[in-house]
């Protein structure tokens, strides 16, 4: 909710920043909650936002810049002076960096590593060799990992003496002198515990993911296992980072934005919308509406090779928005479900033909209840106007019968090929299903009726 106060900065600070009342500007701006600030700030136009953001203290400004999505950090960082740059890039944990880099372009990302310390280097540079969308380029580096041979009180101590600099102290990889992954201890075992047993007496099994792993397939398996950390490993199981609770549930967050944007046949802004260039609207919009006209063109060329049947049976034409939305809500409606259940798990690419059974059978049910409600409709009709008779009514209704079953189908069946071809179901499914069921189903319309009315 936007609170007067609010709606005051985001209208009064540019005023004020061209007036010159920078200092009045910083400490209103200093004296607001971290989350008020944050939302202000992502609202200003570039120019004002990086002023605000060079008048906050050092502390606040390191805070507000942590709450910023990676598309308005890169940005920010176009309008701040070297110096602030470099420290703000060298104060973010090692993989908020590299997400970071993956928005700049590669001479600033590469310039900004190289300005680095070779300790912040050496934490850096093991994500950066892993793949963009593998769990491997979202671990942390940072974590405080003990030896199963090691006592409780040597464990504690190890604990203590590197704990301040971990992402994370409250669940604690064990691992053997190899560094490979033997198990997990809680911060709480290991506080209660007797301080002369080893260490490995009072671990847990650990729940661990492969560092080349989808991110988001190894998040979910993160808050199914309602853990505070899983440890990542590469090949060999050897440790190589962990990834937090928050960190997984920020990656879940992202691709349920994406999912969402990809369904209604926009590409994610990755930022709030009053801090999104106008030409960046246009760019996440105008790919998908170029696809969506293949779907024009395609139902243009079937209405041109029927044409002679439409004018025949003139009323034909007064159905086609109803074919073709029905067909195209049923295709969407499946393919939502089916995206989703990918990304929960509950679905693979394996189990194509259970899904495409379940789908056939629930098109085939949704198109005899809207087919029967049509030709209901339609015979009524014709008892008051010309042009309307049954016949139409069931050239209607058997169409709502095939291109919903056909629709569900797809709709189904297209997010499993994706998934098994490595490409996000949310990104196929929407231009295929609608260029697919659209002239799909006018084809399927227009037959129908040749065989009914004897055109």
């Amino acid at each position: 909710m936007i609170t007067e106060d609010l709606d005051t900065a985001i209208t009064g600070w540019p005023d004020r920043l061209r007036e010159g009342d920078l200092a009045a500007v910083g400490r209103e701006a200093a004296d607001m909650a971290l989350p008020d600030l944050v939302w202000v700030l992502e609202r200003l136009r570039v120019r004002d936002r990086a002023i605000v953001f060079r008048l906050l203290p050092k502390g606040l400004a390191h805070e507000v810049f942590e709450r910023f999505d990676e598309g308005l950090r890169a940005e920010l960082f176009t309008s701040l002076r070297d110096d602030q740059v470099v420290m703000l890039f060298g104060d973010l944990d090692p993989d908020d960096r590299v997400h970071l880099m993956d928005e700049l372009p590669a001479s600033v990302a590469k310039k900004l590593l190289q300005g680095l310390s070779k300790h912040e280097r050496e934490l850096t540079a093991p994500i950066l060799g892993y793949e963009r969308g593998s769990i491997g380029r979202r671990m942390s580096t940072e974590y405080v990992r003990v030896l199963d041979s090691q006592t409780v009180l040597e464990a504690l101590t190890q604990v203590r003496h590197r704990g301040r600099d971990a992402e994370t102290i409250y669940t604690v990889p064990v691992t053997d002198s190899a560094k490979a992954l033997v198990g997990v201890v809680s911060l709480r075992d290991l506080m209660l515990a007797d301080t002369g047993k080893p260490v490995g007496q009072i671990m847990n099994e650990a729940i661990s993911v492969y560092a080349s792993e989808d991110a988001e397939d190894a998040a979910r398996r993160c808050l199914d296992s309602q853990v505070l950390a899983l440890p990542v490993v590469d090949k060999e199981e050897r440790l190589v980072g962990i990834l937090t609770v928050d960190d997984a549930v920020r990656i879940i967050r992202q691709a349920e934005e994406e999912d969402a944007a990809r369904a209604g046949a926009v590409e994610p802004l990755g930022r709030p919308y009053l801090s999104t260039p106008v030409r960046s609207l246009v760019r996440s919009r105008v790919v998908w509406l170029l696809l969506l006209a293949v779907s024009a063109v395609a139902t243009v060329g079937v209405l041109d090779h029927f044409e002679d049947d439409l004018a025949t049976v003139v009323t034909l034409a007064v159905f086609i928005p109803l074919i073709i939305g029905t067909g195209g809500n049923t295709g969407s409606q499946a393919a939502v479900t089916i995206t989703r259940a990918v990304a929960l798990g509950d679905v693979r690419p394996r189990d194509v033909g259970i899904v495409l059974l379940r789908e056939i059978r629930t098109g085939a049910a949704l198109g005899a209840l809207l087919g029967a409600l049509a030709l209901a409709a339609i015979s009524t009709v014709a008892f008051f106007f010309d042009g309307y008779t049954a016949e139409l009514g069931v050239v209607v209704a058997a169409s709502m019968l095939a291109i919903c079953t056909l629709a569900a189908s797809v709709g189904g069946v297209i997010p499993l090929f994706a998934k098994a071809v490595k490409i996000d179901p949310a990104v196929m499914s929407t231009p295929f299903i609608a260029t697919f069921v659209d002239a799909t189903g006018l084809i399927i319309y227009f037959l129908i009726a040749k065989v009914v009315l004897g055109i």
